[in-house]
């Protein structure tokens, strides 16, 4: 090695990819689904909680879940945040909350945004109910966002 390699510095291309499809399987693809169909579906465990999204192990036991059942439509926000400046990325073009959302005979939020006509109108314990894409095809942006019921959000 001469003086001049020594501080040389070796590199070689480097391409990062994945050439593969992961499945969704039949817990998560019957989720994906429902948002389809505009219904919302959980996982039951053994000892009777329901878990939103639904999972593929109880997280507490972790054994297999394959038992499905339909909650909500309707929930309620467990906790939020308000973003009063939205990103072009962000789900809605107006200021709204992300908040994690009890569907009605779940036991686990799941997180979701709320239109409100402003940050006064949340509270936790609100009610919501889900705003639906006008053409769904079994992808988690099939359910838009959340409303609060006392702003015209059906029951």
């Amino acid at each position: 090695m001469t003086e001049q390699d020594a501080g040389a510095i070796l590199s070689a291309p480097l391409i990062i990819e994945y050439p593969f499809k992961r499945t969704t399987g039949p817990v998560i693809g019957a989720f994906l689904t429902g948002l389809r169909e505009q219904v919302l579906v959980g996982s039951k465990a053994a000892d009777g909680r329901v878990i939103v999204p639904p999972a593929e192990f109880d997280p507490v036991s972790g054994e297999d879940l394959t038992e499905l059942v339909e909650v909500g439509p309707a929930g309620e926000i467990t906790t939020w945040a308000w973003v009063t400046h939205p990103h072009e990325k962000h789900p809605l073009d107006q200021p709204f909350a992300w908040a994690l959302i009890k569907p009605d005979g779940a036991d686990t939020p799941m997180l979701g945004a709320v239109a409100a006509d402003g940050i006064d109108a949340l509270a936790t314990g609100a009610r919501v109910t889900p705003v639906w894409a006008e053409e769904r095809e079994g992808h988690i942006n099939d359910l838009t966002h959340w409303v609060l019921e006392a702003e015209g959000g059906a029951a």
